[in-house]
């Protein structure tokens, strides 16, 4: 097993490696001036994304299909990945992974585009979208198609549901001394409740808990700001200053390269709000919108909230905090941050933690389901929900590193195919771009 283990983390540092990153941060600034900036639309289509109308095809509103996405990207990574990101290159990777967010932005928006552009809608009005659809009927490479559906339903099990189920298990043991067996018997009962009534089940819950959930955690790493308010503006100078020189302003931190900086707050970055790994796009097509740049907006909103509001509000704390001088790396230097504060900062942590690595276990079921219609029908689905529950009391009481490893190699590869496509055919998504703002506002 340990050997496995270690061949599993060296393929994984190949496909998260250098490589994919500059694909990946290359293509949010290739398509943010291949479409004119599209990132100024932003508060535009954060009003918007609070209409619930129904217009044209499709099963959920625009904010359900927003509020789904967002509850399958804010989960540990806002939490705990930015505390690694911060342990490994500086203060200084909290400003390349709210640099991250706002590039990518234009990519969440381009895939949204496509996957509503070329979604299907069955006879019983049941919609299926995303990147595999896009790969298939605009790119023709079936082929393409469903490697990236094979590499979206194994990422689902591992980052979405197990790995998710086994951290929330752990926390709950360690904080409460509750038993896995327990915690997980819960989170299994309340995920098929909530799972087997489908998309519009699913986003009908996302959208109560992940607005709430957001809100919550953020205003309370505000109040922990506020209590530590006397050094928040040595913070923000630290984080700025060591993202470009790579040298910490306050203490003995010997301070991370530039280079490092770079490097762990982008990948962190992109892989917390997963724009370009072709995910969101999936549940953005099941969306009720008469035009695919409307709801593309929308959904380009979530990297907003994802990155440039919820990881920059950790990063500060983090920082802030003082603690990432301790040598404390991940979990630990997240948990000794929020704790410095006693009382309050436990409840804001083991809250976030609790509600984000649930809301993931919802959202990606959903994405792992149209993986699997696409490749094998809808006969499968059912089976699929049923074996979805099952695989949360699993990953609850088992250990999951080489799980956790695997499915992160597929979640890497999911990129590959999709960005692919959005290079591809960006110039179908500066035509829809165009189109849709060439209309008067009363028509769009």
């Amino acid at each position: 097993m340990a050997s496995l283990e270690k061949i599993l983390d060296q393929i994984s540092g190949y496909v998260w490696g250098v490589p994919l990153l500059v694909l990946l941060f290359g293509t949010h600034i290739f398509l943010t001036f291949r479409l004119g900036f599209i990132q100024k639309y932003t508060f535009t289509a954060i009003r918007m994304s609070f209409t619930r109308s129904k217009e044209g095809a499709g099963e959920i509103s625009h904010f359900g299909a927003l509020v789904t996405a967002l509850a399958a990207t804010i989960g540990t990574g806002n939490i705990v990945g930015v505390a690694t990101a911060v342990a490994a290159g500086g203060p200084g990777a909290v400003l390349w992974m709210w640099l991250t967010g706002v590039f990518g932005i234009a990519t969440k928006y381009a895939e949204a585009v496509l996957s509503v552009k070329y979604r299907t809608v069955a006879e019983d009005g049941t919609v299926s979208g995303g990147p595999m659809y896009v790969l298939e009927k605009a790119m023709k490479m079936k082929w393409l198609a469903v490697l990236f559906a094979l590499f979206t339903s194994v990422a689902a099990f591992g980052i979405g549901n197990m790995v998710q189920a086994n951290s929330i298990a752990v926390m709950v043991q360690h904080n409460f001394n509750i038993s896995p067996w327990i915690t997980g018997s819960v989170i299994t009962v309340i995920t098929a409740i909530v799972i087997i009534g489908g998309i519009s089940s699913i986003a009908k819950v996302c959208e109560y808990l992940v607005p709430f959930m957001a809100i919550f955690y953020v205003l309370g790493c505000v109040v922990l700001l506020v209590i530590r308010h006397e050094t928040i503006m040595d913070t923000i100078q630290l984080i700025i200053s060591s993202a470009f020189s790579g040298q910490a302003a306050i203490g003995g931190f010997a301070g991370a390269g530039v280079r490092e900086a770079m490097r762990f707050g982008i990948a962190r970055g992109l892989f917390s709000n997963e724009s370009g790994l072709g995910s969101a796009p999936i549940v953005a097509a099941a969306a009720q919108t008469k035009h695919p740049v409307k709801q593309a907006l929308i959904s380009s909103t979530g990297t907003f909230w994802d990155t440039v509001v919820v990881c920059l509000a950790t990063g500060i704390v983090v920082v802030n905090s003082g603690m990432w001088q301790s040598g404390l790396k991940g979990a630990e230097l997240t948990s000794a941050a929020f704790t410095e504060v006693p009382y309050i900062g436990n409840a804001v942590l083991t809250f976030g933690l609790l509600t984000f690595v649930f809301s993931t276990i919802l959202g990606w079921s959903y994405y792992g389901e149209k993986a699997i219609e696409y490749l094998f029908g809808k006969k499968l689905i059912m089976p699929y929900r049923w074996l979805w529950v099952a695989a949360v009391m699993v990953g609850s009481v088992a250990s999951l590193q080489a799980v956790w490893t695997f499915a992160d190699i597929a979640n890497g590869l999911m990129a590959l195919p999709n960005l692919v496509s959005l290079i591809v055919l960006s110039p179908v998504v500066a035509a829809e771009t165009k189109d849709y703002f060439s209309r008067p506002k009363a028509e769009r």
